[in-house]
């Protein structure tokens, strides 16, 4: 198992934003997630279901512009939405999170599944195998996303796509508190995006074990993490990261797993369970999102802690789901004050046998 509960250097959330079926924003997200406003609306094109939960309206030239985005498809455009959103949500941001120390870890699965199909299939049924658009090329590798951020917005530091499922943004965070420790960043934009293709849902319906669930949804949330500076930095810290704790299912025990990575975390960071004020599942299909609930119902017994869990509103996100998770514990942070200086969890679990949490204490 992966921890980061880093004692006295913890590092800090300062900034995030959100490209959301809520709508672009960080305001939109959190009036979204206030009203449990469900997202759910019907599709044009044939799939394995008529339903999904997408980004209301979003194309991406119309969004970005035209200039560079002839060939960006829709996972970039969603990242590099995101991105902007939080870089332009103050001069603050902007200042301390472009540049020479500032890094990019963002959080996937494959990248654009319906970009490397699309690809694919021009060199099959093309006059020629390399008769394909040498442009769409990039979009063909997972990391595209978080290239064309750096690119657009000039963060210079370190940048990293890691894959990990639903996990993928715990993963992230983990990844951030790393680069931060170690001094190879000054700042880190931190988040995880999935975009809702045909492909994608074509790919979930032929992998999954059958169970229903909900529909698929999309989008990207980032993060601002930073070194924590002290009662006299001047940061506007909205939330200290206290742990993040990582693992992998064992002999198909989801809930052995996954209790395991709980009582790590609140071990390593002193937390109390009387002090979690707000959880955030990911709401896995299945038996692994059954055996999530169970676990975090056992543990938080008697616990009066708000139930934030995302995907009846938003959908099933993918490997954007931790992300949003972390994004709905700042939302109801910002919504209700009496929640300052307790405790949000995170919780992920994934089919692949990834299992992870986080443990925030909230501004």
């Amino acid at each position: 198992m992966t921890t980061t509960a880093t004692g006295a250097g913890r590092p800090v959330i300062t900034a995030w934003s959100a490209v959301s079926p809520f709508g672009i924003g960080r305001t939109a997200f959190a009036e979204g997630a206030r009203e449990r406003r469900s997202t759910v609306s019907a599709l044009a094109e044939a799939g394995p279901r008529d339903d999904a939960c997408t980004v209301p309206g979003f194309e991406v030239r119309a969004v970005l512009g035209k200039k560079g985005t002839r060939s960006m498809d829709r996972v970039t455009g969603l990242a590099v939405t995101a991105v902007g959103a939080l870089l332009d949500d103050t001069e603050r941001s902007r200042a301390v999170g472009t540049g020479e120390g500032a890094a990019l870890a963002l959080g996937t699965t494959t990248g654009s599944a319906q970009s490397m199909m699309d690809f694919t299939r021009d060199s099959l049924t093309g006059e020629q195998p390399f008769f394909v658009d040498p442009a769409r090329f990039p979009n063909t590798v997972m990391n595209c996303a978080a290239g064309q951020s750096a690119i657009w917005y000039q963060l210079k530091g370190p940048n990293t796509t890691i894959a990990g499922g639903r996990a993928a943004g715990l993963h992230a965070l983990n990844y951030s508190r790393r680069l931060l420790a170690a001094g190879r960043a000054q700042t880190v934009l931190c988040g995880a995006a999935e975009e809702y293709s045909t492909a994608r849902a074509w790919l979930e319906h032929h992998s999954g074990d059958g169970a229903p669930g909900a529909p698929l949804g999309e989008g990207c949330a980032v993060f601002l993490v930073e070194p924590a500076a002290g009662e006299d930095g001047g940061q506007p810290v909205l939330a200290e990261i206290l742990a993040v704790e990582l693992g992998v299912v064992l002999r198909d025990d989801v809930a052995g797993s996954l209790t395991a990575c709980l009582r790590g975390a609140l071990r390593r960071s002193g937390v109390d369970l009387a002090e979690i004020a707000a959880v955030a599942r990911s709401g896995a299909p299945g038996a692994e999102g059954d055996a999530e609930a169970a676990v975090v119902g056992e543990l938080l017994a008697g616990v009066d802690a708000a139930d934030l869990t995302q995907v009846a509103l938003i959908g099933d996100t993918g490997a954007a789901s931790a992300a949003f998770q972390t994004a709905a514990l700042l939302a109801h942070a910002e919504d209700d004050r009496t929640v300052a200086g307790k405790v949000g969890l995170v919780t992920s679990v994934d089919r692949t046998g990834t299992v992870g949490c986080a443990l925030l204490r909230l501004r």
